[in-house]
């Protein structure tokens, strides 16, 4: 299992020093990180990366769920867990310690009819 981060700033100004720093304390190995790029999803290169680098087994760590929530509009949100957990990529975050696929009421989540 390689625990992968991911940090967005909203802005080429807005620092993402502290969010890099919290994932690689919460154990990432590696963290990919977008500075200022627009909401869409294809223009996210690092995101796309990330997302080509997760293997089954893996996790996709964030600071706050918003981070995935802000490149995803509408329900690709939902359709990004669903695609994460047919991987068998587990998603945890920081912020909502709720928000952890990793376990069974996780799993249990994802397994959930929209």
């Amino acid at each position: 299992m390689t625990v992968i981060g991911y940090a967005r700033g909203a802005t080429r100004k807005q620092r993402v020093d502290e969010r890099e720093i919290a994932l690689t304390a919460a154990g990432a190995e590696r963290v990919y990180v977008d500075h200022g790029e627009s909401k869409n999803r294809a223009s996210l290169p690092q995101f796309s990366a990330c997302l080509a680098c997760l293997r089954a087994g893996d996790v996709l760590l964030v600071c706050q769920l918003s981070q995935l929530d802000r490149l995803a509009r509408d329900d690709r949100l939902i359709s990004l867990l669903h695609e994460l957990g047919e991987r068998g990529i587990g998603l945890r975050s920081l912020a909502e310690p709720a928000i952890d696929t990793t376990g069974p009421s996780g799993r249990v989540l994802l397994a959930c009819p929209g």
